[in-house]
């Protein structure tokens, strides 16, 4: 490993970190403070974004995520790649059983751009 790798990689990591840890506090605020104005989401295979921009991305967690008391995430594996944030996720409170998830989001000057979420039935 070259030297400074680890501090760029965590620094890659971060908003991912703050968003994950915002989302099982369903803190509306904290969460959307780690995004870009112009974000973009897929629900892969979509070929369209799911979500554009910020105000779509608050408004779908508000109505859609947040006001769920039972939602949490559990991280099962982080990795990075480039400018890439790979989180394998188990999400609680969407249905009987826990949904398995892939969530790759792309990172630029320090917050999340874009997004996609694979997963193994559509929520």
């Amino acid at each position: 490993m070259t030297p400074g790798t680890d501090s760029c990689m965590s620094d890659i990591a971060a908003p991912v970190v703050r968003q994950f840890e915002a989302y099982n506090r369903r803190d509306l605020e904290a969460f959307l403070a780690c995004f870009a104005d112009d974000f973009r989401s897929w629900r892969m295979p979509a070929e369209a974004p799911s979500i554009k921009g910020k105000p779509a991305l608050a408004a779908f967690y508000a109505e859609h995520r947040f006001n769920n008391p039972q939602l949490r995430a559990e991280l099962v594996s982080r990795t990075m790649v480039g400018n890439k944030v790979f989180d394998h996720e188990l999400i609680h409170g969407l249905g009987e059983q826990p949904l398995e998830s892939m969530a790759v989001f792309e990172v630029c000057d320090g917050l999340i751009r874009s997004a996609w979420f694979y997963s193994a039935s559509p929520q």
